[in-house]
This record gives C-alpha cells, structure tokens and sequence, in this order.
C-alpha cells in the first residue's frame, strides 16, 4: 500500500512556515515529508535511501535496487539541514563540509537534484 500524499496546498503552507520561522513539530513534520514527496517525484527510482529522521525516508534516483539489509547509497539529515537543501537556502558542498550530511555510497551525491524550488 501506497503512503498516503502530502495536499500540495498544505505542503506549500509547511514548508512557508517553518521558513518564516514556525518551530512547531506539525510544521516541520510536514514540511520534511512533503519535500520528500517532490524529491521522489522529481528523482524516481531506488538507488538511494534519503533519510530525515524522526519525519520520514524515501528511495530515489534511478539505477540499480537493493533488494536487502542496508542500502549501498544512503543519505541522512535532520529537518533543518533537509528543508535547507530542498529550498535553496544552503548548499550541498555546504552542508556536507560542516557535517550536516551523512551520505554513503557512490550515488549518494544528490548535489545536481538539489535545491527542489525556490521559495
């Protein structure tokens, strides 16, 4: 079974929330989650597992599956660090020099499909 969507109008309104500073978890929650739900739409496959952790997970980019255990390409964040990226309000290079980003694996570089919009 399918994960339920996230209504663009409300991912829209979480992700301008917290943007303008809302610290509320409902908020961020959604705003993770949503942003994941563009970053599956607009990179599909399952090469890699992007993690933000306690909100959500998602594989993405296309090339070969795991079928097993851990994947080989993993990539993890916290909300901030994630909603950061998806906006274009930090870098990748950025984010990974200061320790923000865990990411293993040879296709765990997701520089080229970051930032997800401008807002």
């Amino acid at each position: 079974m399918a994960k339920p969507r996230v209504d663009s109008a409300e991912g829209h309104a979480a992700v301008a929330a917290v943007l303008a500073g809302s610290s509320e978890r409902t908020d961020i929650a959604s705003a993770v989650r949503y942003l994941l739900q563009l970053m599956g739409d607009a990179t599909p496959g399952h090469t890699v597992e992007l993690r933000v952790p306690p909100f959500g997970a998602i594989q993405c980019v296309e090339g070969p599956e795991h079928t097993r255990g851990t994947p080989p390409n993993v990539v993890e964040m916290d909300p901030p660090t994630w909603i950061a990226l998806a906006t274009g309000s930090l870098s990748w290079a950025g984010a990974y020099d200061a320790g923000k980003i865990s990411a293993s694996g040879v296709r765990s570089d997701l520089s080229t499909q970051l930032p997800l919009a401008q807002w």
